[in-house]
């Protein structure tokens, strides 16, 4: 059988074609599992978590995806790359649901891999990434931030970039209790419902000096100046190269406008919030929803809690 084409996008009109996805992190959050595997690649249901983003930029029309990596991060690559030998045993086997599954994640994008070293932070892996951006406006999608594949975040943080230029943010109103975990935009509104100008920028602030409730999530599309401004960005909180700061800066010279997102946002980064991501996108799943359901709610329904011996007995 002849391989199928890889996907092709006609040139985007929003103007932008890369995407940059920083996965360099140890994901010590995770460990032991973690510990020979990247984070990245944890499954979520039947797919690894960084499959997932990748196919948002890809349905955006993003067509040339940068993943800034780091040591132990190879099985990143090898997920993205053709397996010719699997794919024969299935193809042999007659089993195409699965053999276009395993194709699939070869032919979302144009996909490239870069190191970044030394773990200097977020603000360092982008700029890791600007030999192979050069002077064009870029996005960047932070693999922990899973977007439900209904919402259409990215397309419309896109538009913005295209109508006005400069650099647009993704932030989610927070509970201000939970500011603290984030980074938090100073803001003012704009004349278009859901999206607001951004006046400055700071990495997890304490609830007392935040300027906002709104939290900054893993979704950016950044005019190429920013790779100026983080070149001279000096180390901030926890000793690393923040790309809060550096946006703050760029928020002083030139346009940085904040999309609303109130739609549905997975956070795989925390264990209990991976765990909750799992549950619900396998509960919508046509193929394993009506009986994970039923057996879900069997579950909950009759197990209970020893609490003297820490157990969970049905």
């Amino acid at each position: 059988m002849t391989p199928m084409t890889p996907h092709t996008t006609s040139h985007p009109t929003h103007g932008v074609r890369k995407a940059v996805v920083p996965a360099a992190g140890l994901g010590t959050r995770f460990l032991p599992a973690t510990k020979a595997t990247p984070k990245e690649m944890l499954p979520v249901v039947d797919k690894p978590a960084i499959q997932y983003v990748v196919e948002e930029a890809s349905a955006a029309g993003l067509d040339d995806v940068l993943m800034v990596t780091g040591r132990h991060k190879r099985a990143i690559e090898d997920h993205f790359d053709q397996a010719s030998e699997l794919e024969r045993a299935l193809e042999a086997k007659g089993d195409l649901a699965r053999l276009h599954a395993v194709r699939s994640a070869s032919q979302l994008a144009r996909i490239h891999h870069i190191r970044q070293g030394d773990p200097l932070g977020l603000g360092h892996a982008v700029l890791c990434a600007r030999s192979h951006v050069g002077n064009e406006p870029f996005a960047v999608l932070l693999g922990d931030d899973l977007i439900d594949e209904r919402e259409t975040l990215l397309k419309v943080m896109l538009d913005v970039r295209a109508r006005y230029g400069g650099s647009v943010i993704a932030l989610m109103e927070v509970d201000p209790s939970q500011i603290h975990l984030y980074g938090c935009a100073a803001v003012k509104p704009s004349d278009e419902t859901g999206v607001v100008h951004v006046t400055g920028l700071v990495e997890k602030p304490s609830r007392e000096v935040a300027p906002s409730n709104y939290a900054v999530i893993g979704r950016y599309v950044l005019d190429p100046k920013v790779f100026e401004v983080l070149e001279r960005t000096e180390p901030g909180r926890g000793g690393e190269i923040q790309l809060t700061d550096a946006i703050e800066e760029l928020a002083l010279t030139d346009e940085v406008r904040g999309v609303v997102f109130t739609g549905r946002r997975y956070d795989t980064g925390d264990k209990a919030e991976y765990l909750r991501t799992v549950v619900r996108l396998a509960c919508e799943r046509s193929d394993l929803g009506p009986e994970f359901r039923s057996w879900l709610t069997e579950f909950v329904a009759t197990f209970d809690i020893d609490l003297e011996g820490g157990r969970l007995a049905a």
